[in-house]
């Protein structure tokens, strides 16, 4: 089967193909805050009494870091008495859960921020977190689509008959996990899996991606040349400013200079470096065919846990003799085809798909004890599994577009687990670039 190939700045996070042949629709996501609707699913229940206040966070055109950081201002409390389940998107808006640790009800006056409420849910004695976190409901609104309404109805009705006849779409980690202007996340993540802090910290301030802003770039071309000094004095990012200071203050020592970004960042380009390996056996199996919504002989599956999900502690090989059976477990939603997050703990695959693996390693030069880090043993990975399919049920609806007459516009309402993109369900259907 010929497969439609994906823009040249998706194949650089590892997306080499779309899962639909069919022509998409265009259009434009975002165009306002409200286009874009999250309200997070968790597993929780609430009580009346507890040591935590537990309140509904809704908040548009907000980061969940940066408005986290504003409820503790507000509050005057430290940052570590609020927990969440998950972050969500800037430019959207979004509902979820998030817990205070020993604050009253009407504390909560205090917090008067512009786009943001808190809505009190009740009290528990156990703070929110990412393990309570099923997944998302999104409400997505493409705008701008051009074309006649029984025109664009063929084409998205074409669309999602063939995701429903694949059981689903690829599971690929999104432009986010990478960066959106600047894919960098994984670049630096392979320095340091590598042991190379120095590369790590110069990648991440100095490497320049067309989509910046020219103040960033000049900056950028400074540091490239040894001039961190010039570049602090221009430079008008955060995280980079941080770098750059901490280089500066400690006679170029690369390590202190990586230290001064948040701990949560930190984590985050170990895991999109996995996250592009990932991407590319994805792509890879593509190329060569190879189905994603049954086992071969090989194969790794992993099973459902308590709530339907799967579960990638509780993984199993696919063998010649077990295949039929594991294949009636598939196609009852009760086990699930994997690809690993790679780690130094990683078992490879069987067959032609632990060929694919080992390729992978070995075009990147890479070696599973490459994922454990001994100049910062916490960012080592032990590795994981991920589904490769993404199975996804949705009815669009189409109509005029208010903000762009003589064009339409198409609702998309769907859920997602934890872990997973809406944009690469999104790309589906638009399929531009």
């Amino acid at each position: 089967m010929i497969l439609k190939a994906s823009p040249e700045f998706e194949k650089r996070i590892g997306i080499w193909f779309y899962s639909t042949n069919s022509e998409g629709i265009g259009g434009t996501i975002k165009t306002i805050p409200a286009d874009f609707n999250v309200r997070e699913i968790t597993n929780r229940e609430e009580q009346e009494e507890g040591k935590y206040l537990i309140a509904e966070l809704t908040k548009e055109n907000w980061d969940t870091h940066g408005v986290i950081r504003e409820i503790a201002h507000r509050l005057r409390v430290s940052r570590n008495r609020i927990g969440f389940a998950g972050t969500k998107d800037k430019f959207a808006v979004t509902k979820q859960k998030i817990s205070i640790w020993s604050t009253e009800e009407n504390e909560l006056a205090r917090v008067n921020i512009a786009d943001v409420s808190l809505d009190v849910i009740g009290r528990s004695n156990k703070a929110v977190s990412l393990g309570d976190l099923y997944g998302n409901e999104f409400e997505i609104v493409i705008r701008g689509v051009e074309g006649r309404y029984e025109s664009v109805k063929d084409k998205i009705d074409v669309i999602t008959n063939e995701i429903g006849t694949n059981g689903g779409i690829a599971n690929f980690f999104g432009v986010q996990r990478f960066g959106i202007t600047r894919p960098i996340t994984h670049v630096v993540g392979k320095h340091l899996i590598n042991g190379d802090i120095n590369a790590a910290v110069m990648s991440y301030i100095s490497d320049i991606f067309p989509g910046e802003s020219e103040a960033a770039k000049q900056a950028r071309m400074l540091c490239k040349s040894g001039k961190l000094k010039e570049s602090l004095k221009i430079m008008p990012l955060r995280y980079e400013r941080a770098m750059l200071n901490a280089l500066i203050k400690n006679d170029g020592d690369s390590l202190s200079a990586f230290h001064s970004l948040p701990k949560n960042l930190q984590k985050l380009f170990v895991h999109a470096y996995q996250s592009y390996l990932f991407n590319i056996i994805l792509s890879q199996r593509m190329k060569r065919n190879l189905p994603f919504n049954v086992a071969i002989a090989g194969d790794v599956v992993c099973f459902h846990n308590e709530f339907g999900f799967p579960d990638p502690d509780k993984v199993e090989k696919v063998t010649a003799n077990k295949m039929e059976g594991m294949n009636r477990l598939l196609k009852r939603g009760r086990a699930f085809v994997t690809v690993p997050i790679f780690g130094y703990e990683t078992e490879f695959a069987d067959g032609v798909v632990g060929a694919i693996e080992r390729k992978v390693l070995e075009e990147e030069a890479i070696e599973l004890d490459n994922f454990h880090i001994e100049k910062m043993p916490e960012l080592s990975s032990k590795g994981t599994s991920r589904p490769v399919l993404l199975p996804v049920e949705l009815k669009p609806e189409i109509s005029d577009d208010e903000l762009n007459p003589g064009q339409l516009k198409v609702k998309l309402n769907f859920f997602l687990p934890k872990g997973t993109y809406a944009t690469v369900l999104l790309r589906e259907y638009m399929k531009d670039e």
